[in-house]
């Protein structure tokens, strides 16, 4: 599924011709909506919910260790997604897969700790995102994924991202625990939820802001339900690998696809011209 149309690349000799023009290069800080996005970014939600249980459990740092840590650790990365002058996928993908961890531990010492039932923080997060788009929209007038070239629409857009993998831990703990699905039936609801966004952007015209996001909130029941399958005892309904061997599994598929986009720059939107005033 993509966000929008992705921009047409710029003719030969453009940089010349904008810079006489008093143009400037407008750089996407973020992706073009690809397969490579989704395949990605559920990877990076399996690694989120198995690296949290990981580090909580096995590691003995309990859910507000694990929070420090993994917050502390994102900090830095947006420090240096920030100080990018464009996308780099290794820089981008690691601020993804911490934030997934962060947005997942939001939820669950949400629920787990204070003790806030999973209706109430859906609730919460869901209307938290949705203030989030307002005061995105009504500043830069646009939600544009193409867009995110200005300091304070990749802030609005990481704000974005953080509550979509905090209302998507709750919203896919509530319909989980309430339809008592096991792991694997879970996958399969989750994602015929996704292609029926999917299905409803393309052939219905469902919009494409909406149809972006909704499918954003929705990989992460998706990917955690996978990440459970594959990491929980054959008891509890998984399969028993492991949280070292799932997390270390699909670190190294998330590690091979970023490289590849790294040399390839399959996912690179085109630097848009823009008048040298304009904000």
């Amino acid at each position: 599924m993509t966000h929008e149309t992705s921009q047409t690349p710029a003719p030969a000799g453009a940089d010349a011709e904008a810079s006489a023009g008093g143009l400037r290069p407008r750089r996407n800080k973020v992706p073009e909506v690809t397969v490579y996005f989704w395949v990605i970014k559920v990877l990076c939600t399996t690694v989120g919910e198995t690296a949290a249980d990981l580090l909580a459990q096995k590691a003995g740092l309990g859910l507000t260790g694990v929070s420090i840590l993994m917050s502390a650790l994102l900090a830095v990365v947006l420090v240096v997604q920030f100080r990018t002058a464009a996308y780099r996928a290794g820089v981008y993908w690691s601020a993804v897969a911490l934030i997934s961890v962060v947005g997942t531990l939001v939820s669950d010492n949400l629920t787990d700790t204070i003790g806030v039932p999973l209706e109430t923080g859906t609730t919460v997060f869901a209307i938290v995102l949705a203030v989030v788009f307002v005061v995105w929209y009504r500043r830069e007038r646009t939600l544009s994924i193409h867009r995110i070239d200005t300091t304070a629409r990749e802030t609005f857009y990481w704000l974005a991202v953080l509550f979509t993998f905090a209302l998507g831990t709750a919203a896919g703990d509530l319909v989980s625990e309430r339809m008592a699905l096991g792991y694997w039936l879970a996958a399969v609801l989750f994602g015929l939820a996704l292609a029926a966004v999917a299905l409803a952007h393309r052939a219905l015209g469902l919009d494409a802001v909406f149809s972006f996001w909704t499918a954003y909130v929705l990989t992460r029941p998706l990917g955690a339900s996978l990440g459970d399958y594959l990491s929980q005892p054959n008891g509890d309904g998984g399969l028993g690998l492991g949280t070292v061997v799932t997390s270390a599994v699909f670190l190294a598929v998330i590690l091979g696809l970023v490289v590849f986009l790294s040399v390839t720059r399959k996912d690179v939107t085109q630097p848009q011209r823009m008048p040298r005033h304009a904000v």
